[in-house]
């Protein structure tokens, strides 16, 4: 079998083939070949196999598996790899596709410079997948009154520095399972942040923090991902507007830990600065492996209101092949895999 490595902006995964596998892929095996001194070394896996049938004109299905072995709905770095792998393979031919995920059908379209243009569907701000004895108490849905410019200052970096009171308070008055949880109050290990949460097929907790660069992403990060709000842990993007208008962001992924680039992160990042007016699309998100552009419909910048039905959101940004290798007969037999046949 062959194992393929992409990347995007930093963020690297393995891509294996079903068909190919020796064995059932357990979470022991995925630890191992993600590990970077033991294994081949990865953010996670993308696994390719065959459409199921749910999403009419699938090409492929691909599925995300992360270091720890748990299965994301959707990565937005992975989709394009897994795109532009698709097309070095033969796989594909055309342009545009559709690719079936666990968060539903993703078309991604291969530009002529080497870049993956995806729909990535809609953008919702709902408190669905919110534990609902826990919401949040929801802040008014107002986009706050401060510009770009002067981002060290935007309402919604760090609140409060008040300890003492219950990370998990029970639901606050006025707050109701349903509502977009836009600009709303959440406290961890003490401190009171001001989030939005963003459902781009997997969840989302963005945080305005004053500067994303000295902003201690590995202690906080982790406390937010498994914040009680969050039944199913959440992915976590720290984030500053800066004066020309983009992005700065860090991001704390579900499972994995921070990473250089998260394409689901930026787009959900794009989607709630539009919502929230701190940004007009297009949005450039500055991620420390690189930038990638979040185009976003409707919004505060056009007067037009999430609503139910989110906004619709676009991201573009590279994907490059970093090699194609064998398994050694020892990485095999430490995966627990039988060695290829030499007949």
């Amino acid at each position: 079998m062959k194992l393929a490595k992409w990347q995007g902006l930093g963020n690297d995964y393995l891509i294996v083939e079903e068909s190919a596998l020796p064995a059932p892929l357990t979470p022991e095996a995925i630890g191992l070949l993600c590990d970077r001194h033991l294994g081949v070394g990865s953010d996670g896996i993308l696994l390719r196999t065959e459409p199921t049938g749910a999403v009419p004109g699938a090409v492929a299905r691909m599925r995300v598996f992360n270091p720890d072995g748990g299965e994301p709905e959707m990565c937005g770095n992975g989709i394009r790899m897994f795109a532009r792998y698709l097309a070095a393979t033969g796989t594909v031919v055309a342009r545009e596709f559709t690719v079936e995920t666990l968060a539903g059908p993703i078309t991604p379209r291969l530009l002529e410079d080497g870049a993956v243009r995806v729909d990535m569907g809609r953008a919702r701000f709902r408190s669905d997948n919110i534990t609902p004895e826990v919401t949040p108490q929801v802040a008014p849905q107002v986009a706050p009154q401060v510009a770009p410019q002067v981002a060290p200052d935007v309402p919604g970096s760090v609140a409060d520095k008040t300890r003492g009171a219950s990370d998990a308070a029970g639901p606050a008055e006025g707050s109701a399972g349903g509502a977009d949880v836009v600009d709303a109050l959440l406290r961890a290990d003490g401190v009171d942040y001001r989030f939005t949460f963003v459902d781009v097929g997997n969840p989302h907790c963005v945080i305005v923090v004053d500067d994303p660069a000295t902003f201690d992403v590995a202690d906080v990060g982790p406390v937010v991902e498994r914040h009680p709000y969050f039944p199913n842990r959440v992915n976590v993007e720290f984030i500053r507007v800066e004066i020309d208008g983009s992005v700065r962001m860090r991001v704390w992924e579900r499972g994995v830990g921070e990473t250089q680039a998260c394409g689901t992160g930026a787009t959900a990042v794009g989607a709630a600065c539009v919502r929230l007016g701190l940004a007009a699309s297009p949005v450039l998100v500055r991620l420390p492996g690189g930038d990638l552009t979040i185009e976003v419909e409707g919004g505060a910048e056009t007067g037009a209101p999430a609503g139910s039905e989110g906004l619709q959101v676009f991201m573009t940004g590279p994907a490059e092949e970093v090699l194609t290798a064998e398994p050694s007969p020892e990485l095999l037999r430490r995966l627990g895999w039988p060695a290829p046949s030499t007949h």
